[in-house]
Parts: C-alpha cells; sequence; structure tokens
C-alpha cells in the first residue's frame, strides 16, 4: 500500500474534485438551474457519499501530513470507507447491468455524456482505488460486512413511502403515464412481486462485495510501495 502522504491528499483531492464535478454536470444537465430534484436517486445520493468520503479523508490525511510528515499511515475509517465503497459499487453494477441497455436516464434523453459516466463509473472505481492502495489490511470485523446493506434498504423504504404518497419520477415514454418509483426493479406498480426478487438479489449481491471485501482484507497483505 502506498504509506506516502503527499500522494494520498493529492489522490483524494483529485477525487473529490472529480466527484463533485460529476454531481452537478448532472444537477445543470437540463437547465441553467440546479435541479436539486435529482437528488432523490441513488446514484446522485451515493456520488454525494463519496464526495464526503473523499473530503472527510482527505482532511485527516492533510492533518496527519502536517502533524506527523510525508510517511505514514494513510488510511483511516476503514469500516465506514468500506461501506462507501460497496454502496458505491451498487450504483456501478446496476447502472451498467440494469439500467442502461434500457437507455434508462435520470434527467430524460439516454446518453454516455462524460457526466454520465464520471457518476455512474469513474467515482465508484476512485472509491474502490482508494481502498485498495491506502487501507491497511485486517482492519474490518465480520459484522461490518452487514454494515453496507444500513443505507440501500433506509433509500428503499423512503424511496417507497415517498412512490406510495403520490411522488411521480417522471412520466413514462413508452405508455405516457406517470412512474412513481425511481428504479423499474422496485416500481410495485408496473411489476408487482417481481420487485422482491429483483431487491433479494440485490441483497445478496451486496453481501458477496461485502464478504469479498472483507476476505480480501483479512488474507490480502499489501505491500508497502512508496
Amino acid at each position: 500500500m502506498i504509506h506516502n502522504r503527499l500522494a494520498a491528499l493529492i489522490f483524494r483531492v483529485g477525487s473529490a474534485v472529480f466527484a463533485l464535478t460529476g454531481i452537478l454536470l448532472h444537477l445543470f444537465m437540463s437547465s441553467d438551474k440546479p435541479n436539486f430534484s435529482l437528488f432523490v436517486y441513488y446514484t446522485l445520493q451515493s456520488n454525494l457519499l463519496a464526495l464526503a468520503l473523499f473530503v472527510i479523508l482527505g482532511c485527516r490525511t492533510a492533518k496527519a501530513l502536517l502533524r506527523e510528515g510525508w510517511t505514514g499511515k494513510t488510511g483511516y475509517f476503514a469500516r465506514f470507507e468500506m461501506v462507501c465503497v460497496i454502496d458505491l459499487l451498487l450504483t456501478l453494477v446496476v447502472y451498467w447491468v440494469m439500467l442502461a441497455p434500457g437507455a434508462f436516464s435520470m434527467a430524460g434523453g439516454y446518453n454516455q455524456s462524460f457526466g454520465n459516466i464520471a457518476v455512474h463509473l469513474v467515482t465508484p472505481l476512485l472509491c474502490l482505488i482508494d481502498y485498495i492502495l491506502f487501507t491497511d489490511s485486517n482492519h474490518l470485523k465480520y459484522r461490518d460486512v452487514y454494515l453496507v446493506v444500513l443505507y440501500p434498504l433506509l433509500y428503499l423504504l423512503s424511496s417507497t413511502i415517498m412512490g406510495y404518497s403520490g411522488y411521480v419520477y417522471r412520466i413514462s415514454a413508452a405508455d405516457g403515464k406517470p412512474e412513481r418509483f425511481p428504479y423499474f426493479f422496485f416500481d410495485f406498480d408496473r411489476i408487482g412481486a417481481r420487485s422482491f426478487i429483483y431487491i433479494g438479489v440485490l441483497i445478496v449481491f451486496f453481501l458477496l462485495l461485502s464478504h469479498g471485501l472483507y476476505l480480501f482484507d483479512k488474507k490480502v497483505r499489501k505491500p508497502s510501495i512508496l
């Protein structure tokens, strides 16, 4: 792993700027005024989580750099970062596997713009790269693997409440009817009980990813490269 705090700080500041850029590009995608309603989507919420992660890690790295010098520990808040990594990887996988093939778009009009690729691919990968490069091994406990489902389940609950309270995310391009749920895989109106299958599969996928990262943390000893 990298023990150079200056390298870690540069990476984290750059990643924070990139994550913020991706979010802003989406907020201003269809207007010269920010469309804050887009934060109802998991993608932008998870990217906001990534931004918070990089800001927190950047501040902690800068503090250590100033007080303790260039060389030393660069991994902080390993549990929180692990949760962020898995939650962002969900954004990556669900979008490219389940949503992109159906030309899904948060703001109308499907495109493979820089902003779209930033929030659905690059920012999630930056989180994973930071974890691999800078976090020391053997910092996780087994119970931590289940923390990754808390935020997605909270998002699912809040989105469902909004849907059944009458909130409309968009008008369907296929039939012109309002869609009250952000993603088709838990659109109870349109697919009924099949939504529970999708949700169950995603939960299992989440736990597989978190178990994989836990085993990586326990079994892989990262060599120091800087």
